[in-house]
């Protein structure tokens, strides 16, 4: 059965952390390039990234981070963000990534579960913190990065300039951090109540990052670029975090472009790239260009790959080797694509089986399912520290999602005879809409601050299927004697919801089905999926009157 080949990573397993990699290759290339804001921008060599984390570090130090502490990073792309996340990691302590999109109670529940002091953000976004003040009791100071805002009125919490984190000393901190000690907390879409925060050790964030060295064959020679959320896992540890371990370049954008990636291709020299789910058929949308084949693009990490986009973007880019891989936040990537061999259509990838063991499981019995049919993906590492150690402040939630000594993805995949693994469909309630992992319970909670609605279940319903993507849903029931406009809904979940969370579709329905317990069967209404009355926001206005 074909497995993913052994590899031998290219660090130590006692320097598998961000500080051991940067000093050493600080060291080894102190003049290499290796990050860049934009490809009009001036590159920071290993060496100049050294020292600016070290001066970050000791300036976070004498505002009293030390070893253990959690500092909340809110930030839009930018190199503040990268320096003060390895500045982080230079004195043991732990990054909390919060996405740039929350507001509100999402923006108080990260800061809240990880008791964080400190927050590093932009005077922008200092605003949504200003607004919910009084619901974080443990954010005792603000540091901001330069921002075409003033800085909001505080009554409580105190705000500093980024640069007062800038002191004059450069030199390595010297503190002693180990591959088992926490690196990160990456907030994961909750299924059935709020999202969890994944603690991730220095060991899993460089075992994560040194698989994407493997299945993209990283080098030296290589341009890694990257527009996508630096709070999010794939530009951390599959686009930065790889580039440092290869001694690779990296460059950084604001933010994804669809009509300029071909252009960004060029100008930044790039070799490989990542695009996430709908971002190829994004791509394709646009007009072509005379850019469109004089990149230096050989790979992408597409995930995941529909077939018939691949080949259209063959076609266009000239770009033909496209690797895939399955995994989680939690559990690094499961599921790769080897070099070289013919992935079936549809696959994710075969098993890395020199650091996992895994079983298709019935998701009500634990039984294994026979071979082709589909069962919840459980993992076991065979190696410590590979993947995470728990959700941050949630013990019932490990416990879980550890149960039986397997860890329980929630995901529902299928095996060939061959080996390649499927992604078949979510077990849980998550879903997915254009690269963002979006909870059904958070959104649901958005469309009940209506006062109208009684109840509501949201669930993904296809949007592209090509793609592979997810569209918002949601069913609702209003309460008796009340009446609401679908745009009154999508109003009330403006303001409460991140944009990307805010339903497209809406359909009132009199009941919600229910089993027998008195649960929602979303399992019903995904397959019932649009229909005659559903309300798009997206659909020409006459369209949406029909629906009403």
């Amino acid at each position: 059965m074909l497995t993913f080949p052994h590899f031998q990573s290219r660090f130590p397993r006692e320097s598998w952390t961000l500080p051991a990699v940067l000093e050493h290759q600080s060291a080894a290339h102190p003049d290499r390039p290796y990050i860049r804001w934009t490809d009009a921008g001036t590159p920071l060599t290993f060496g100049q990234t050294n020292a600016s984390a070290n001066s970050l570090a000791h300036g976070l130090a004498g505002f009293g981070v030390g070893k253990g502490d959690m500092v909340g990073i809110l930030l839009p792309n930018c190199l503040e963000f990268v320096l003060t996340w390895f500045a982080l990691a230079k004195l043991g302590a732990v990054e909390v990534a919060i996405s740039d999109a929350y507001k509100g109670d999402f923006l108080a529940h990260p800061i809240n579960l990880s008791q964080t002091q400190i927050l590093v953000t932009s005077p922008e976004l200092a605003t949504r913190i200003a607004e919910i003040e009084d619901k974080l009791p443990s954010l005792e100071a603000l540091f901001l990065i330069e921002g075409e805002a003033s800085a909001p009125h505080f009554n409580r919490i105190a705000v500093h300039p980024f640069n007062v984190l800038r002191s004059g000393n450069e030199s390595n901190p010297g503190i002693a951090v180990k591959p088992s000690d926490p690196a990160a907390v990456l907030m994961t879409s909750g299924t059935t109540g709020v999202s969890k925060g994944v603690v991730m050790p220095h060991s899993q964030f460089y075992f994560f990052a040194e698989e994407d060295v493997q299945l993209m064959r990283l080098t030296e020679d290589d341009v890694y670029m990257t527009g996508f959320p630096l709070f999010h896992g794939n530009a951390q540890f599959l686009t930065v975090y790889p580039s440092l371990i290869a001694g690779a370049q990296v460059v950084l954008y604001p933010r994804f472009s669809a009509s300029d990636w071909a252009g960004r291709a060029k100008r930044s020299g790039a070799t490989v790239t990542n695009l996430l789910g709908a971002t190829m058929a994004f791509i394709l949308a646009g007009p072509p260009s005379e850019d469109d084949r004089t990149h230096n693009v050989r790979t992408i990490y597409a995930a995941p790959l529909a077939p018939e986009l691949g080949r259209r973007f063959t076609e266009r880019f000239g770009v033909s080797d496209y690797v895939d891989g399955f995994g989680q936040t939690e559990i690094s990537n499961v599921f790769m694509t080897p070099h070289g061999a013919k992935r079936p259509d549809g696959a994710s990838g075969v098993l890395v089986d020199q650091w996992f063991e895994v079983r298709l499981a019935d998701p009500e019995t634990g039984e294994d399912v026979p071979e082709g049919e589909s069962g919840e993906l459980l993992v076991r590492p065979k190696a410590p520290g590979i993947i995470c150690s728990e959700y941050l402040g949630m013990p019932e939630k490990t416990v879980e999602t550890w149960r039986d000594l397997w860890f329980h993805t929630g995901d529902g995949l299928r095996r060939d005879a061959e080996g390649w693994y499927y992604f078949v469909d979510r077990v849980k309630d998550a879903l997915r809409r254009r690269g963002e992992n979006i909870s059904s319970f958070e959104v649901e909670a958005g469309v009940r601050k209506h006062p109208a609605v009684a109840e509501c279940a949201v669930v993904g319903v296809r949007a592209d299927e090509d793609a592979g993507e997810d569209e918002v849903m949601a069913f609702i029931v209003l309460a008796e004697g009340e009446s609401a406009a679908p745009e009154d809904i999508i109003a009330a979940c403006d303001v409460a919801l991140p944009a990307f969370m805010v339903p497209r579709y809406l359909e009132f329905v009199d009941a919600l089905p229910q089993t027998a317990t008195e649960k929602v069967r979303k399992k019903a209404l995904r397959e019932r999926g649009i229909g005659e009355r559903t309300w798009d926001r997206l659909a020409p206005a006459t369209r949406r009157e029909a629906a009403q």
